[in-house]
């Protein structure tokens, strides 16, 4: 006798009352800037449709995100040139996803899946959700070891966890790429996911072609969406990179993941939630953009058995107090790493102002003598800036202040601590050789 399970019939039911006959299809009502409106019954917030012109069998993908009256908001995820009243929306009941696995290694894909650099791969890939919820709290490792970048000051003296998430703040031109291919190159970092957000097309070549290293390709994959992308295709790099980097955790991979630029990210954003109508609060950025940014950079961190490593760049012009998009990233993440204009201004590489910046975790994974090594260090440059002025004009008289005269003894030193160029990795024990040496 067959024992038919208690809980069959009200499954049946469920999938009945969700399925769809046929498709479910409609068509364009309105274009307005970035967003089209259209009549389509049936769909839901999230919900992937096709968009297709009979005349010229041209195929796009569109996200519902809204609703007006009896019309869906949607928004195109690529050009919308060619679009028009006749043109046939088809809702697929499915959500936004993304294609993930080992053979993307080595390759630079667009925020859909396509392949930019060849030929697609062989080997098999999974399918994650776009939007997946962060780790439960208690499902989370501890924080409990160091992640090595490279680079001296950073390593020695703002020390990274593994699963830590760091943005990097700074005004254009002050080397952020530069720094962020150095980081690329000598990272121990099993795999490393790089979101080029708004970026232009030259800098995206020369960063992976060029100033990124053969070895440290091989374990990259790049979502690149430049800044002639659409608004829709800019934002979907960000959820695409995080997705990949959460594949890739999930093998028990230590990843870090890369993104250029947040900021961007949040202008794209913000141009969607203007064009739904949404309105304007501190610099124009809708209410939307301040719980979309949470719910991206909360996916980072550690996870069961991997961790996602994160670093976000957030472009900052004057005072960076009055940015919402620097303030609200500060807020969320567990430290920042400052580049100063003055030090890019004097040739000075990679420029990070160690006094501005502070990594929230360094306590808790290096050592003792590390940490004394880098509070010493910090207050001797403390020191030294407060008598800058008075080097400068002469009216510093040594001998009045111990503290001071320590810091004009070891301020050639440290300067050549921070100061590495681009093609100089340095691995944890040569950073804390360097930082004995300096201080004996």
């Amino acid at each position: 006798m067959t024992v038919i399970p208690h809980d069959l019939l009200p499954r049946l039911a469920e999938r009945l009352a969700n399925a769809r006959p046929r498709p479910m299809k409609g068509t364009i009502r309105s274009i307005r800037g970035v967003l089209l409106r259209a009549s389509v019954a049936g769909v839901h917030i999230g919900e992937l449709c096709q968009l297709r012109e009979p005349g010229s069998g041209r195929s796009l993908a569109a996200e519902v995100i809204g609703f007006e009256d009896d019309e869906a908001i949607l928004s195109p995820i690529g050009s919308m040139d060619g679009l028009s009243t006749r043109t046939e929306i088809i809702a697929t009941g499915e959500t936004l996803g993304v294609s993930v696995g080992d053979a993307q290694l080595g390759r630079v894909i667009s925020p859909m899946g396509e392949f930019l650099d060849g030929s697609p791969p062989l080997g098999v890939l999974l399918r994650y959700p776009l939007h997946a919820e962060p780790p439960a709290p208690f499902s989370r490792q501890l924080i409990a070891h160091p992640m090595s970048l490279g680079v001296r000051s950073i390593d020695g003296l703002l020390t990274l966890a593994q699963g830590q998430r760091m943005g990097i703040f700074g005004e254009p031109g002050v080397g952020k790429s530069s720094l962020l291919a150095s980081i690329v190159r000598n990272t121990n970092a099993d795999v490393i996911v790089i979101a080029l957000i708004g970026e232009r097309g030259r800098e995206v070549r020369e960063l992976l072609d060029v100033q990124m290293g053969a070895e440290a390709r091989r374990r990259t994959v790049a979502v690149v969406a430049t800044s002639d992308r659409p608004a829709a295709e800019r934002v979907r790099a960000a959820f695409v990179a995080t997705a990949l980097a959460e594949y890739h955790r999930d093998q028990g991979r230590n990843v870090l993941l890369l993104m250029d630029s947040l900021t961007r990210f949040a202008r794209a954003q913000r141009e969607i939630g203007l064009a739904v109508g949404e309105p304007p609060t501190r610099r124009g950025y809708p209410p939307s953009f301040f719980s979309a940014l949470p719910r991206l950079l909360e996916r980072a961190g550690p996870g069961a058995t991997g961790s996602i490593t994160g670093l976000y760049t957030v472009l900052t012009e004057g005072d960076a107090s009055m940015d919402p998009v620097a303030e609200e990233t500060r807020s969320i993440l567990d430290g920042h790493i400052v580049l100063s204009a003055d030090l890019a201004q004097r040739n000075f590489f990679p420029a990070v102002d160690v006094l501005q910046s502070r990594s929230r975790l360094m306590d808790q994974v290096c050592g003792d003598e590390q940490r004394h090594l880098a509070m010493r260090m910090r207050e001797l440059m403390a020191r030294r800036n407060e008598i800058e002025m008075l080097i400068r004009v002469g009216e510093y008289a040594a001998g009045s202040d111990p503290l001071a005269d320590e810091a004009i003894e070891r301020h050639e030193a440290i300067e050549a601590f921070l100061r590495q160029g681009a093609n100089e990795p340095s691995s944890p024990d040569e950073t804390l050789k360097h930082m004995r040496r300096v201080m004996a």
